[in-house]
């Protein structure tokens, strides 16, 4: 995956916007200008990578995702590499530029990640009525609205991030927690209603913010769309089922240990997980948020004293279940954080030491949920199952050349993994 992602931004909306004009404008239909009645020749076929307007303007085809590795069938005997995704949720710029300092954190060390985008981060504080959430008032939040300004640089930070090869899923809409009408109490019908807004405040974020001359997101979001993790992990019964019904390939929103996954109701199970906590005696799982609670509390800036210390904490965790893992089972490592600057925002230092750290070594692929599950959809599905069959932390005690020796099935023709057709 090396020297895969160097794209600079103005190159990237430049190939967005060269591709069509109406793609950087008011996202009118001009395809028939210059028709002179019925005898005019039919057009030739749109070239792969053409521009094609979706809706409103405000998303568009634009042909295959950059960036993408083909993925492989493991062959007999090979050790598996070792992949470690970083996810985020609520994605989303703001003052704090994080959203961009992490795309360039990525692109620095060959690194793909999953941008869990809050729709209502594309939605104008003005506009908030038109969300509707399940079991709530019109209009109502718990993490707000946006503004002309944070929408149009989230839009810029999405658009970049998907043309260097990175995921863009879905954190949902208004982030209930807890409580009466929380996402826990939430039936089936109540997520898909959640979902199908989530997806409506990307598709017509140009009409909602009067922005009709901006540049389109450059994917079909109900084909980009393909996994989500839910507010605090909770309300995932009733999601897993809506998600299966709406074509989600996998989800990120329970807690397991580092081990390698399975399908749940036909979604891959890509649950956050259990590492080492430096210092106590119990194990702690992959997100910034449970490490704060855990060290200063609800309260997000704590003792400055013990800023250092407690960023150190996870990324030593994180770190030692890392090693866990890739000297032992090789499970996916999966990682779960916000764009947040909690407690002096140590948490964002250590990921990214994380980051730096892991991801240019010997074997680690840093990928995206999406590229992960076209890894797993790839592979032998016996190949798979002796690979669960090692606990955490456990290598095969006759080496990997013998614990995978017998020879994988041919993947089909056509599916992830398969031979390239040859003309």
């Amino acid at each position: 995956m090396a020297a895969t992602h160097r794209v600079t931004a103005g190159a990237v909306v430049a190939a967005v916007c060269a591709a069509s004009l109406a793609g950087c404008g008011t996202g009118t239909d001009t395809s028939r200008e210059g028709a002179h009645g019925p005898d005019k020749a039919k057009p030739a076929p749109a070239p792969e990578n053409a521009v094609r307007l979706i809706g409103d303007g405000s998303t568009a085809y634009t042909g295959t995702q950059p960036h993408l590795p083909r993925p492989e069938r493991l062959k007999a005997g090979q050790r598996p590499p070792q992949f470690v995704v970083f996810s985020w949720d609520g994605a989303g710029e703001d003052s704090q530029r994080l959203f961009s300092h992490f795309r360039k954190v990525a692109r620095d060390n060959d690194a793909t990640m999953t941008y869990f985008l809050s729709g209502v981060y594309l939605l104008p504080e003005d506009k908030r009525d038109l969300y509707r959430p399940p079991q709530h008032p019109p209009g109502r939040s718990d993490i707000g609205f946006n503004d002309a300004r944070g929408i149009a640089d989230t839009v810029e930070q999405l658009r970049l991030a998907w043309l260097e090869g990175n995921e863009i899923g879905t954190h949902f809409n208004g982030h209930f927690c807890g409580g009466s009408g929380g996402v826990g109490d939430w039936s089936v019908a109540d997520w898909k209603d959640e979902i199908t807004q989530a997806k409506r405040f990307v598709k017509t974020w140009k009409t909602n913010a009067s922005m009709a001359t901006a540049a389109p997101l450059p994917f079909d979001y109900d084909k980009e769309l393909i996994g989500a993790r839910t507010p605090c992990l909770e309300g995932r019964k009733n999601f897993l089922k809506a998600a299966r019904d709406l074509g989600f390939r996998y989800d990120s929103s329970g807690v397991n240990n580092q081990v390698w996954p399975e399908k749940k109701q036909g979604l891959w199970d890509l649950s956050m997980q259990l590492v080492p906590f430096p210092g106590h005696t119990f194990e702690q799982l992959t997100m910034d948020y449970n490490f704060m609670v855990n060290q200063s509390g609800t309260t997000t800036q704590g003792d400055p004293s013990q800023h250092k210390r407690w960023g150190d904490q996870m990324r030593d965790g994180l770190l030692q279940g890392f090693y866990r893992a890739y000297h032992g089972n090789r499970a996916p490592l999966i990682i779960g954080n916000h764009f947040e600057s909690w407690n002096g925002g140590t948490y964002m230092r250590a990921v990214e030491e994380v980051v730096k750290h892991v991801c240019t070594k010997d074997e680690v692929r840093c990928v995206s949920f999406r590229q992960l599950v076209d890894w797993l959809d790839a592979q032998d599905p016996e190949t798979l199952r002796k690979l669960r069959t090692l606990k955490v932390g456990e290598a095969p005690k006759e080496g990997w050349a013998s614990f995978l020796s017998a020879g994988p099935a041919p993947a089909p023709r056509g599916v992830p993994g398969a031979p390239a057709v040859r003309p």
